[in-house]
């Protein structure tokens, strides 16, 4: 049985009730600016809106969130699930699908520097893409004519910069490209510069930097659209950002990183004086191993000039008529020996056959008889009345044998 008091519940629309709900959410001033811990996931990138959808979540719950492309863009790091951060904004609920969700104004890393996240994920990102490829970097030159420097017109390091230059190497040409060198619209001032020159070959070299400063104040050299001009960029770079403690993007792109702003002055080109020693060595030594080569070239002159004229036709002649007359002495020499050696042979055969000639022993009183032209060397060869002739000393008889 229904009681005289009861009033029907009112009965609203699903609208009613998530605009009431809103309403409520929006009006409480707790919830219009809170400040929340946790870790990102469900993470969604609309790369065309800009709108960034999430959700942070904790051991024991989770709360959907969105941060539209205005707030977004003003991130400096990249959100990535499974990342901790700190965001700062309002609850509230959207009406179409009855679900409460924070809207997000600011979001940072928990426990790490915005600026410090951003830079980490940037110089992995580009180190992937080989951005800092040392196989890329390009050598710089010895002797350049022109250097360009880009850098602020107003600040130390542009007087540091020219003052080494024009003391080291007085003959270069320094273009300048002034430049805001932090804030806002520093990055592409820089683009900018970096791209001109190069396009305009107006520089051998390229030295870019500023000084020393805070991780803000260095922010402009740590963007990625200036680390693929000079990645592209066809003429050497130099980078001097900073102190020699300061690393940036920039830094790893170029093609050699300096210190500073003087120490890039300094690797930019060569110091007269340097230069004016090594000449002065080089010309002594020049002179040492052109005075030793003379030395050692006449020596082999002289032992040439000595080859030649011992096998000099004219040398050869005397020699062999030096040989000639020689052989002519000792030929001589050996047929008179051999002349002298035969006449004392043939002497002394004449003396033998002078005392074996018939007629000598004529002469010494004997005679010997011939029969028919034939010596007679015995009685038994003649025979009564044979004729015969007696040879004697002063001449010849005829004789008869009378008897035996």
């Amino acid at each position: 049985m229904i009681s005289p008091e009861f009033k029907a519940p009112k009965v609203i629309s699903v609208s009613q009730l998530n605009f009431y709900v809103k309403s409520i959410l929006d009006n409480d001033m707790n919830l219009n600016a809170v400040f929340i811990t946790g870790e990102i996931s469900n993470l969604t990138d609309h790369y065309k809106s800009g709108h960034i959808y999430l959700s942070l979540k904790d051991e024991k719950s989770v709360v959907r969130a969105v941060m539209f492309s205005g707030n977004a863009r003003r991130l400096k790091f990249k959100p990535e699930n499974g990342m901790k951060v700190l965001v700062c904004g309002r609850v509230t609920v959207y009406e179409p699908t009855g679900q409460y969700q924070l809207y997000i104004e600011s979001m940072q890393p928990d426990g790490i520097g915005e600026l410090s996240l951003a830079y980490e994920q940037l110089k992995n990102k580009l180190e992937k893409a080989g951005v800092f490829d040392v196989s890329r970097k390009k050598p710089i030159p010895k002797f350049p004519e022109n250097v360009g420097v880009i850098t602020s017109p107003t600040g130390a390091a542009v007087q540091d910069i020219n003052n080494i230059l024009t003391r080291r190497f007085p003959c270069v040409n320094i273009i300048m490209a002034p430049v805001l060198v932090q804030g806002e619209n520093a990055p592409a001032q820089l683009v900018k510069a970096v791209k001109q020159m190069d396009e305009y070959a107006l520089a051998d070299v390229i030295i870019i930097g500023r000084g020393g400063g805070s991780i803000e104040d260095l922010w402009a050299f740590n963007s990625e659209e200036l680390a693929y001009a000079i990645y592209n960029c066809r003429t050497p770079v130099i980078s001097a950002v900073g102190h020699e403690t300061d690393f940036t993007i920039c830094d790893f792109a170029a093609d050699l990183r300096a210190p500073t702003p003087s120490a890039a002055a300094e690797l930019a080109v060569p110091d007269k004086k340097e230069l004016i020693a090594y000449y002065d060595s080089q010309k002594q030594y020049i002179y040492s191993m052109t005075d030793a080569r003379l030395r050692l070239e006449n020596k082999r002159l002289n032992q040439l000039k000595a080859s030649l004229e011992a096998q000099s036709p004219a040398v050869q002649i005397r020699e062999y008529s030096r040989d000639l007359s020689l052989q002519k002495e000792k030929m001589k020499n050996t047929m008179l020996n051999s002349f002298n050696n035969s006449f004392q042979k043939i002497k002394n055969l004449g003396l033998k056959l002078e005392a074996l000639n018939p007629v000598s022993v004529l002469q010494r009183g004997y005679s010997f008889a011939e029969k028919d032209g034939k010596v007679v060397a015995s009685v038994k060869e003649l025979k009564p009345d044979d004729i015969f002739e007696l040879n004697l000393k002063d001449g010849k008889v005829t004789a008869k044998v009378t008897g035996e």
